[in-house]
């Protein structure tokens, strides 16, 4: 019996998607719930797998293509009669791939192009699951030669230009150009001003020395700095809630929930998945959720739910070494705290000079809906709640 592969259904912001690469070709076997091909949208990496044992017979879409929602993709025949009448492979080579670990569209392509086999990589993930980190450190510690020869070969069909400079052309993801789109949306349609602040977080770094042992053995999750920055940020957006709000044509929309997005990095580029109603997490609870949300990224496995929506986003250029930036708004949100690299400098305190550590915030908003006043004295608020974090816990 023939079956059709088809696209899965969309969600409404994403209209289309593109074949990203092919796990079979036709004449193979497949397997019920295999991975048979990868689409790239917008924000995700789809797995699409077979509904039925079966021999995948024929392609419609090559890789690059783009594809819409209910597309054929692919048509295969059902049956394990079919898949046993296919070329299967060797017993040997079949006992291997049942051997063979799962791996996240992120982390095959990885394994695909430095040619390792992820049989013998130790996967540091969930359950053992093999993350990037994982293939990157097998990489580098592959002998020089070796390693060498699948760059060597990836950069042998790139134009040399005179004297032996090199260039090469890389097709931007789906991904790099929606973020593309959007910041150029952003600046285009929002009229962007940033104000910013400097905040002394030695209270924040006592409190975490003091009690990080006890807090990561109850709650199994290291203790940072970016839980006190959401429940700060909730916090002065409850006093301040035009900094939680949208433009919505000519009308302003008032958000009585605070969904806040976090900045991630990943392999494909920067995504923002959501923490939603953060005023109802537990420093513990943010904790997890920031963990989570970063292995996904590592990944690959971040889903539609994770990334969509957002009422005001908060993200960490520290992490990378940034000491003082301006944040672009994430549309169609009005506001976006940046934080930066904490660095021990001398401040007046009581007339006396003394060692501190000190981080630069930035607030960047949309005039158009927000006075000065509203987002300097958020800013400042935040910076309160930090400085003096038992406010956090009496809400004040």
């Amino acid at each position: 019996m023939s079956i059709e592969l088809r696209v899965p259904q969309l969600p409404e912001s994403v209209s289309d998607a593109t074949i990203l690469s092919w796990h079979k070709q036709p004449g193979e076997s497949v397997s019920q719930d295999e991975t048979l091909v990868d689409l790239e949208t917008d924000k995700v990496v789809l797995e699409v797998p077979a509904p039925q044992d079966g021999v995948l017979t024929e392609i419609r879409f090559k890789v690059g293509e783009t594809v819409q929602a209910e597309d054929v993709l692919a048509l295969m025949e059902a049956g394990k009669a079919a898949a046993a009448a296919s070329s299967a492979p060797a017993e040997s080579e079949a006992a291997a791939a049942e051997e063979a670990p799962v791996l996240s569209p992120a982390v095959r392509r990885l394994v695909n192009e430095s040619g390792i086999d992820p049989t013998t990589i130790k996967g540091s993930g969930k359950n053992g699951r093999i993350v990037k980190a994982d293939v990157e450190a097998a990489i580098a510690a592959q002998p020089t030669q070796s390693a060498a020869q699948p760059a060597a070969a990836a950069a042998a069909p790139a134009p040399a230009a005179p004297e032996g400079r090199i260039e090469e052309r890389v097709p931007m993801t789906r991904l790099r150009k929606r973020v593309a789109e959007r910041l150029v949306e952003a600046q285009h349609t929002a009229a962007i001003l940033t104000t910013f602040n400097e905040v002394n977080l030695q209270a924040v770094s006592n409190l975490r020395v003091t009690y990080r042992e006890s807090f990561e053995k109850k709650h199994d999750v290291r203790l940072g700095f970016m839980s006190f920055f959401v429940k700060a940020a909730v916090e002065a957006l409850k006093q301040f809630p035009i900094i939680n709000a949208t433009m919505d044509g000519d009308d302003i929309l008032y958000h009585g929930y605070f969904d806040i997005g976090i900045a991630v990095s990943s392999p494909r580029g920067l995504v923002v998945p959501i923490l939603r109603d953060a005023d109802q997490l537990s420093f513990a609870a943010i904790e997890q959720r920031i963990r989570e949300y970063g292995e996904k990224a590592k990944q690959g496995t971040l889903s539609y739910d994770d990334l969509t929506g957002g009422t005001f986003s908060i993200t960490n250029g520290g992490v990378f070494g940034s000491m003082l930036s301006t944040p672009i708004l994430n549309p169609p949100q009005s506001a976006i705290l940046g934080m930066h690299s904490i660095q021990q400098r001398p401040m007046v305190e009581k007339g006396e000079i003394v060692i501190r550590p000190m981080m630069y915030l930035a607030l960047s908003y949309d005039h158009r809906i927000i006075d000065g006043r509203d987002a300097v004295q958020f800013l400042v608020t935040i910076k309160q709640l930090l400085e003096d974090p038992s406010r956090l816990l009496l809400e004040i």
